[in-house]
């Protein structure tokens, strides 16, 4: 296995009850109560779905039963592998859209989001984004913004989930650098100069947007699609 390539795992999310109990099965206690506390079916679900199936992908890298798997969670919420520490990993879903992106040795966030038109874009810029970002993005045109503002916005969430820290760190204290997407032109100065991080598009489809950042300089990325269990 190349560990100087990073994975990307995607699927589309069903939600329905074909494979419930064998997802549910191997999840862990804390897994099982979350879930059990959310009372909109298809919340409850698709949680039970996505981490039922993150177990069985991160089982059949490490060569392990998935309902063995210790997932721990770090200072600020972020899950890690007790037995494997080196392996990161890391989870995004979005409606019906999930993405898991896995690495060795490294710190790494994913992000993806259906790319719709929302109202109030403009104040979420104004309100999320670093000057430079915002300025670039004022200036698109009206039929470029909606994409536009979300390269923007999986960037910065993927970047603040490599962290650890999550939407708490503050999106607008990592900034994109506008001309070169892949780059960043500032990131808080404890997580290393800013030209250790890196950028990259995940192409999953038209209508969604999905960006990976990583503290590594890899050898390339590879995008699977994440089978269903039957």
């Amino acid at each position: 296995m190349n560990t100087d390539i990073i994975q990307i795992w995607h699927g589309n999310i069903a939600a329905d009850s074909a494979n419930y109990q064998d997802y549910r099965r191997v999840l862990d206690i804390a897994e099982q109560t979350h879930a059990g506390k959310m009372k909109i079916d298809l919340l409850h679900k698709r949680y039970v779905e996505v981490h039922g199936r993150l177990r069985y992908l991160l089982a059949g890298i490490l060569n392990e039963a998935p309902e063995k798997i210790r997932i721990a969670k770090a200072e600020h919420g972020k899950p890690y592998l007790i037995d494997a520490p080196e392996l990161a990993f890391n989870l995004s879903h979005s409606a019906s859209a999930m993405v898991v992106a896995v690495g060795w040795n490294c710190r790494l966030g994913v992000d993806v989001e259906y790319c719709k038109p929302r109202t109030g874009l403009s104040g979420l810029v104004d309100k999320c984004f670093a000057e430079e970002e915002s300025a670039y993005w004022h200036k698109l045109a009206d039929d470029r913004k909606v994409a536009g503002f979300y390269r923007f916005w999986t960037r910065k969430e993927a970047f603040v989930k490599a962290t650890g820290r999550g939407i708490g760190l503050g999106l607008n204290q990592c900034v994109v650098n506008p001309e070169s997407q892949r780059e960043f032109l500032r990131v808080p100065a404890e997580y290393g100069p800013a030209s250790t991080w890196h950028a990259l598009d995940v192409a999953l489809g038209q209508d969604i947007c999905s960006a990976l950042v990583t503290d590594k300089n890899v050898a390339g990325v590879r995008i699977m699609e994440l089978a269903r269990r039957i």
